[in-house]
């Protein structure tokens, strides 16, 4: 943690985990002395909002698999993630379920052969609307921070999007990256 809240990197949300292992939300957090958790509010088939069909490529009105989730740290709201799958990658699989995906999203993937080689983020601050003062629990006048990925495989296809929302002041984003 910062003075300014949660220091967070993208680095362990990318990669597959171990068989066995936690998610990497519930490593992160517990590593530094806290304990993460996230509560699944919505997941299955839903038409793709205009900023995911840019992100994977799609047609407007494709319909993607979709996990939205509260992410919490002790018990306390601090990200709304949202994440959309092309259907010929998770129409069927458990990324279409309510159930918590032992290893994370990303290690199923893995599994089911689509492993992420290339990120882009793109970091926006904006000011929340009113669904989102509410879940996170905000203060009057306090802004978010979106931080949008799309992860890519090795044949350049995105796989998978996701849209965080976080409260600004109680968050620090951590980018580490290698030259070459």
């Amino acid at each position: 943690m910062s003075s300014s809240g949660w220091t967070s990197t993208s680095m362990p949300y990318l990669t597959p985990r171990s068989p066995g292992a936690v998610d990497a939300w519930t490593d992160e957090a517990e590593r530094a002395g806290h304990r993460g958790t996230q509560r699944i509010v919505h997941a299955g088939e839903l038409t793709a909002p205009a900023e995911v069909t840019g992100m994977l490529g799609l047609a407007g009105g494709n319909t993607v698999v979709a996990r939205r989730r509260i992410i919490e740290l002790d018990g306390e709201p601090t990200e709304l993630t949202d994440t959309y799958y092309p259907m010929g990658i998770a129409a069927g699989t458990p990324l279409a379920g309510t159930a918590k995906i032992g290893g994370g999203a990303v290690t199923l993937l893995a599994a089911l052969g689509h492993v992420g080689v290339r990120v882009v983020e793109n970091v926006t601050a904006r000011m929340p609307r009113s669904d989102e003062v509410e879940q996170l629990h905000l203060g009057p006048g306090e802004p978010v921070l979106q931080l949008a990925r799309t992860t890519y495989d090795s044949a350049d296809r995105p796989i998978q999007a996701d849209i965080m929302v976080m409260p600004a002041a109680r968050q620090q984003l951590r980018y580490e990256i290698r030259i070459g």
